[in-house]
């Protein structure tokens, strides 16, 4: 079956609709509440992604599977414990699977942003460590935010934080960009 075009607005629902659904659920009826909304929302994320483009990408269908798992145990055994480890594992798998993508010689990151990016295989492996350190910072300071403060902070840290941070770390990433780009050179 033929991929179909995808519309504009699928990418962005698919990419932050859970996490909006889940903030909104937080502050109405808390984190178990919150965490089932987040559990549904993803689900209807990727079959969405199926309808609209023939395919369920890869970075949805992970978290997808690591928020059905951990989101399950939070819900099953009343323990906030896994919902607030979830970004800890995402960002670890994400890790580990860049280093070890480079350890075999795969640059997974090329393979996900190469339509976004035109870049020198150089800059590809550079940002691919940048991104895989970066993804390990992350899952440690996600742990640091939700075994030392509240609930609450976690909460707004999980939503805006690594967001936030993630932002930041694309942006000090514009001089590598530009220096391997090849895009200029046509």
């Amino acid at each position: 079956m033929d991929k179909k075009q995808a519309p504009g607005w699928l990418r962005p629902t698919v990419d932050y609709g859970p996490i909006v659904v889940f903030f909104a659920a937080y502050y109405i009826d808390g984190l178990f509440a919150a965490t089932a909304a987040i559990m549904v929302t993803t689900a209807v994320a990727l079959i969405m992604s199926y309808i609209f483009e023939r395919r369920i990408p890869m970075m949805p269908l992970i978290t997808a599977i690591v928020v059905g798992v951990f989101g399950g145990l939070t819900l099953w055994l009343k323990d906030d414990t896994f919902i607030k480890m979830k970004p800890t594992i995402i960002q670890a798998a994400f890790s580990i699977i860049l280093f070890g993508g480079l350890a075999f010689g795969k640059v997974f990151l090329k393979s996900l942003m190469g339509a976004a990016w035109q870049m020198e295989d150089e800059g590809w492996r550079k940002l691919t460590v940048r991104f895989a350190l970066f993804f390990a910072a992350m899952a440690v300071i996600n742990e640091v935010v939700w075994r030392t403060q509240s609930t609450d902070f976690w909460v707004n840290y999980k939503v805006f934080g690594i967001m936030g941070l993630t932002m930041v770390f694309v942006l000090t990433q514009t001089p590598l960009l530009t220096r391997y780009n090849t895009a200029k050179e046509e």
